[in-house]
Parts: C-alpha cells; structure tokens; sequence
C-alpha cells in the first residue's frame, strides 16, 4: 500500500505535468491543501451558530438579532464572491485562496476582541469578505488542476472539509466558550484557521492549468451573462439556494429549541449535536464517487430525498429522534451540495462560460440562501415556534427537488459529467 509521505509534497517537489490523477503525490498534496481550506473556511463563518443563545443573553438582543452575526458574513459574503470569481480569472486561483486564508484568520482574532455588538457586528462582515477567495474559486481549482476521472471524488472531499469545519466551528467554541467565555471560543475557532493556512501554504501547488481571461469590465459582463444564460446552471444555483437555506434555517433554531423548555441544554451540550456533521463529510465523499460512476443526475434525487425526510423527523419531541432527523437531513444536505457544486464548473467548462464566474454565482445563491433562509429560521422560531420552522425548511427543499426536475429534463453537454 502507497503511504503519503508529506516531505515530498512540499512546493517544487512534484515535476509531472497536469492533470494530478488520484494516486499521484500531487493529487495528494492538492487534496489535503483544500480539505484544509475548507474547513477553514467553515470554521470562521459557523464559529458563532452554537454562541447565538449565549450572544442573544450578552447582548440582550432577539434571537433574529444574535442571528444577524451568523447572517450578516453569509451575506458579505455572497456579495463578494461576484468580485472575487472575476478577480481570479485575472489574478489566479491560488493567490486568491492563500490572501482569503490569512487575511481571514486576522479578522477571526480581531473578532474575538470585539469591544461592543456593532463592533462585532462590523468585524462579522469584514469575515464574509475576506473569507470569499476560496469558494469562489476551489471547485474551478479543482477542475482546472486534475484529471476529469478524480474530480467527483476530489469535488465531495472538498465539501467533505467545509462539513468537518461547520463541525468544528461549532465543537471547538461551545466547549471552551462553557469554560472561558465566548471571546476565548472564537479566539480558538481563529487559531484553527491560523494552522490551516499555514498548511496550505505549504502544500498546496500552484497553478498549472490556470488560464487568465481578459481584463475588462465587458469581458466579465459577457461572461455573466453567459453564466446565467443557460438553464441547467440556473437551476443548479437555486437547488444550492435551498438547500443550504433550509440546512441552516433549521440549524440557525435548533440552538434556541435545545436551549429552552423541556431540553433545557448548556451550549456546550447544543454543541455535541453537531457530530453529525462528520456524516456529512461521510456523505459528499460517497455520493461523489458514486456519481462518477452513475452520474450526478441519478444520484442526486437520494440526497434531495433523505435532506426532506430528516427535516420532517425533527418534528419528533424525543431528543434522540429529533437529533436523528438532523443526522439525516445532513447527510441528503452535503450529498446535494457536493454534488451540484462540481456540476456547476463542469457544466460552465463543456459550455464555454467562464468556471470562476459560474462558482461565484453558484457561491453567491448558496450564501444569500444561507443569509436570507437561515434568518426567516430564526424569525419562524421566535414567531410561530418548530413547526414554522419545518414548513419553512421543506418549502425550500420541495423547491430543491422541482429544480431536480428541471435539471433531469436538461440536455447534457457531455452524458458523463453535465
């Protein structure tokens, strides 16, 4: 059996021309770099979800109030991934996600110091901006830099590292939040981004398949346009829309659910809930090898599917069963989104629309989603309690899986990959 030896992976030790095949040093080297990335990423931007109950009662604000922490970067960030996938069709991928990385981690710890709400507030959207260079760009990344027989597995793997990081984001802050303080959480959550991208930095190689387009504001017009002319990559941009909308409106009030009457739970034990995140790395990893050898078109529907069934299981008042309908709807969540990121810069390559530009829109409708959707969660909660809640989250993924439809009756470019 191939060991991996990580000496050899160092920058300038790999000489063999693009595509990285699975196997390869290389292909080992740019897969543990941007699991590494992800995760990072999702660690700053969740670090605060299971902190909302102990922000809501610092602060003395609403629940739809502590949540604006957690919405706000999700919008900043999906704002600014219309400027960044542009900019790295100009500048190149990997300079982009290794400035994401550490200007990111500076603003997490500039966080964790925040004197006063508006302040935190402020430093919460500066995170969206900073952090919007690496999923604008890691799935052109990954496309541009390995052989089209890895992506689906390297696609999921990738999705698998954010899941591992939204878990983390939540495990590493509440416990040491219960022990310290909240401040001391997000400081920890910045410490973890401090590593991972020194890692990076480290490993990941730069780009060889990578070739600049044209500067210009009419050639990024042309190529938004382009990306939003053609129905299949519309309708993979709102199937990411809601269904990260109805994972996080869900997750966004289970904290206030777990924290009140009859479970009366410490964050710290809120915390544990979110376990079943690994799941969902478990999840992206499988259904994109699956996908490479059925296809994401018939693999999909099983995610959309098992993503529908866990939120009306939480409907359940028992807690094992309420945190198994959780389990289940991640599980169908990162199938869904693992897969249909790939088949945006799949489809935008065979099409001729410029692959970065195609993942910015992909990323933006996936984080207004996050934004918008995972707010109204909190706001159904406070309003009309779970139920509201669940309506909410099955009315998105019922939308899910009418763009699945929509997406089946699609003609493929290439009856292999979109």
């Amino acid at each position: 059996m191939t060991t991996l030896q990580l000496p050899s992976l160092r920058a300038g030790a790999i000489s063999d021309t693009a595509p990285y095949r699975a196997g390869t040093d290389g292909y080992r080297r740019v897969m543990i770099a941007i699991f590494a990335a992800g995760m990072s990423t999702f660690v700053l931007l969740y670090d605060v979800q299971a902190l909302l109950p102990e922000l809501r009662t610092t602060y003395d604000v609403s629940a739809t109030h502590a949540t604006l922490a957690l919405s706000l970067t999700t919008a900043a960030l999906a704002v600014t991934l219309l400027v960044a996938g542009p900019l790295s069709e100009v500048v190149g991928r990997t300079r982009l996600i290794h400035v994401a990385l550490w200007s990111s981690a500076a603003v997490a710890l500039a966080t964790a110091v925040a004197p006063t709400w508006e302040v935190l507030l402020g430093l919460r959207v500066l995170q969206g901006v900073t952090v919007a260079g690496l999923p604008a760009v890691a799935t052109a990344y990954l496309r541009e830099e390995l052989h089209p027989s890895a992506q689906g597995r390297a696609f999921g793997l990738y999705i698998g590292g954010t899941a591992l990081g939204g878990m983390a984001g939540r495990l590493v802050t509440a416990p040491v939040a219960d022990a310290v303080g909240w401040r001391w959480g997000l400081a920890a959550a910045a410490g973890v981004a401090l590593v991972a991208a020194a890692l990076v930095a480290w490993l990941l190689p730069a780009s060889r398949g990578f070739v600049p387009r044209a500067r210009g504001a009419g050639s990024v017009l042309g190529g938004a346009r382009a990306a939003v002319g053609d129905r299949g990559l519309v309708a993979l941009y709102v199937l990411g829309a809601c269904g990260i909308g109805a994972h996080v409106a869900v997750l966004n009030a289970l904290g206030f659910r777990l924290s009140a009457a009859p479970y009366g739970l410490s964050v710290g034990a809120i915390s544990l809930v979110y376990l079943v995140y690994a799941l969902g790395t478990v999840s992206s990893t499988v259904s994109g090898r699956v996908a490479d050898r059925i296809g994401r078109r018939a693999t999909i529907p099983a995610g959309c599917a098992l993503a529908l069934g866990g939120v009306l299981l939480t409907l359940a008042g028992s807690l094992p069963l309420l945190v198994a309908g959780v389990a289940v709807m991640t599980v169908g969540f990162f199938c869904i989104h693992g897969l249909a990121s790939g088949w945006v810069t799949a489809r935008a390559h065979l099409a001729g629309v410029s692959t970065g530009q195609a993942a910015a829109f992909y990323s933006f409708s996936y984080y207004v989603g996050s934004s918008v959707f995972g707010n109204l969660g909190s706001a159904a909660w406070s309003h009309r309690g779970w139920g509201a809640v669940v309506v909410l989250a099955s009315t998105l993924l019922l939308t899910a899986c009418a763009m699945v439809a929509v997406l089946r009756r699609t003609p493929a470019l290439d009856a292999r990959v979109a």
